[in-house]
């Protein structure tokens, strides 16, 4: 079964000559890149070796939210709180975000406990998040037969539609005058006197003063060939959506054998609220070292798999000239299948605990594979030694929420403007300094 449906951007004919500044990759990162570098009056070309939002930020759940965050990201998903809301009047186009909330579910006081800690990484933001149980909880979830002793809800979080999202937010781009290219890979990065002069896409070159990279799960591929170690592996993710589905829940909800949202069209988008599945690669063996901490972390919720994914990686070309093909121009979309026994868990799941899933009708599934750093969290940064390279890639299955924002800091650091944020946490040097690189739950 193919991918979800997404919004069909069509790519400009001509390939300009000169532009500012050049993004590399067509997602939610670098079509909010190339909006906010055309409105602050910069020529950007954005290049897609495939279509717009054609791989995880078309893929994800959906989710708008700030809530169970690392906290280093926290400070920047609030500044993306503040710019969903006024996404749809400044594309000109129809979104689906609603600020519906989320919930995290706790099974005993000892996660109410923890979830109240976490909880108090939102004080400063005077965000409406709170522990909340009996009433209060059936409230907002109406027909839960979970054993749950309450949950963590967050209602300034929300929701979107990730088929509509990247499409709406490039168009935008392009209406402030970005020239979007789709089908068109970038084969590499030229320099200058060892500063970034150009790129060079499968259709010809386009000079530059600076290149964006975010290529979300090929970044690691693409800086290896610039002699760039970049730590960056991948996990698969299944989402099943249904029908149109009455009486169910306006907020999302997050428990650990099943996570759901509401969608725009009345059906509802569910995954698994923990498992996802990771193919051995040759990477798998390259990085093990620097994944250790992220694998004790999280090795309850990995389902280890050898498959034909390993000979795939292992036949792609690690080094390339700019006058050959590039591994890009083979795979113009990462689409693999669904996971058939996770589709079937989390929807039996979902109906144990909401009976109102028990009528729920799939309407379709997909899989999408999402790029981790070893310590969860983006690289948002220039790149040392390097200047006019820039990176926004690595948001480890956290981006879509966090995207305009990203786009935003992004955009300050290319153009050497006062950041939103502090940006050191996502720093690209962390990886060679000696910071010690673990997730952060928060608790």
């Amino acid at each position: 079964m193919p991918g979800p449906r997404v919004t069909p951007v069509h790519g400009d004919d001509a390939l300009p000559a000169k532009v500012d500044v050049v993004v590399i990759g067509g997602g939610i990162i670098g079509t909010s890149t190339a909006l906010e570098l055309s409105e602050r009056g910069l020529r950007v070309a954005l290049c897609e070796k495939g279509g717009i939002g054609q791989e995880p930020s078309s893929r994800n759940w959906g989710w708008v939210r700030i809530s169970r965050r690392d906290p280093r990201e926290i400070p920047l998903m609030a500044e993306a709180l503040r710019l969903w809301p006024h996404l749809a009047e400044r594309t000109g186009r129809e979104l689906g975000y609603r600020q519906s909330g989320i919930m995290f579910s706790c099974r005993s006081e000892a996660e109410m406990e923890r979830y109240g800690r976490w909880a108090k990484h939102l004080e400063p933001y005077q965000l409406d998040s709170r522990i909340v149980s009996g009433a209060e909880f059936d409230a907002v979830m109406p027909g839960c037969n979970e054993p749950v002793k309450g949950g963590l809800f967050t209602a300034s979080d929300g929701r979107a539609e990730p088929q509509l999202a990247a499409p709406a937010i490039a168009e935008a781009a392009r209406d402030r005058g970005a020239v979007i290219l789709t089908e068109c890979a970038v084969r590499g990065v030229e320099t200058s006197g060892g500063v970034v002069s150009g790129v060079v896409t499968e259709r010809g070159p386009i000079a530059c003063d600076a290149v964006v990279l975010a290529g979300g799960a090929w970044s690691r591929l693409f800086t290896g060939n610039m002699d760039l170690d970049f730590p960056q592996l991948k996990v698969m993710n299944t989402v099943v959506r249904t029908e149109p589905l009455d009486g169910g829940p306006e907020a999302a909800y997050w428990t650990r054998d099943f996570a759901f949202r509401k969608r725009k069209d009345g059906g509802y988008t569910l995954a698994s609220g923990s498992v996802n599945v990771v193919d051995v690669v040759p990477d798998s063996f390259r990085l093990a070292l620097r994944y250790l901490p992220a694998l004790k972390h999280q090795w309850r919720d990995l389902r280890l798999r050898f498959g034909p994914r390993f000979a795939q990686e292992a036949g792609y070309a690690r080094r390339w000239r700019m006058d050959e093909a590039s591994p890009f121009e083979y795979t113009r979309v990462l689409d693999p299948k669904p996971h058939p026994r996770i589709v079937r868990q989390t929807l039996d799941a979902a109906a144990k605990a909401f009976p109102v899933f028990g009528k729920a009708k799939p309407a379709q599934s997909w899989a999408g594979y999402i790029d981790v750093t070893p310590d969860a969290v983006p690289v948002i940064s220039g790149v040392d030694g390097r200047p006019g390279f820039f990176m926004a890639t690595g948001f480890s299955g956290h981006g879509f929420g966090i995207g305009p924002a990203a786009g935003k800091l992004m955009a300050e650091i290319v153009t050497g403007r006062p950041t939103c944020v502090d940006a050191s946490a996502f720093r690209f040097s962390r990886f060679t300094d000696g910071s010690r690189l673990a997730p952060d739950d928060g608790f």
